[in-house]
């Protein structure tokens, strides 16, 4: 079983955040079609004034280091399929050598990034952290 150098707990943490900022439901316009100037764009998903779970997700992955910030990515394309375990250390050096944009932007916009996480813990053989089930 790989080493993570991001602790479970926080992976944990990370994930049920990221379904919550991934998991809003659309606000409904009855006159969908007409002008989103017009309808004070009302045809956006619900972000209420207090609400800054993206934020909070966006400055977590940030604060990670570059490491921890590569190994996010490598759980991600493994849990959708694009690695194998056998190909741990590989995949996540490779994740740091193809760094182009800030991380958190990369993986916030993947749809189902915190899914994705989960399956890679899972495929690595590392026990799913409480509160991740969906």
């Amino acid at each position: 079983m790989p080493d993570l150098s991001i602790p479970t707990d926080t992976l944990a943490e990370l994930i049920v955040r990221t379904r919550g900022v991934q998991s809003r439901e659309d606000e409904t316009d009855p006159d969908s079609g007409s002008n989103a100037i017009d309808d004070n764009a009302i045809d956006a998903l619900q972000d209420t004034p207090g609400d800054l779970t993206r934020q909070e997700v966006m400055i977590a992955i940030r604060d990670f280091d570059q490491r921890q910030q590569a190994e996010l990515v490598a759980l991600m394309w493994l849990g959708r399929g694009d690695s194998e375990p056998e190909e741990w250390q590989q995949t996540v050096a490779l994740a740091q050598e193809r760094r182009d944009e800030p991380t958190e932007k990369y993986l916030l916009g993947q749809p189902l990034v915190a899914d994705f996480w989960a399956e890679g813990l899972e495929k690595l053989g590392i026990p799913m952290p409480m509160g991740t089930d969906e």
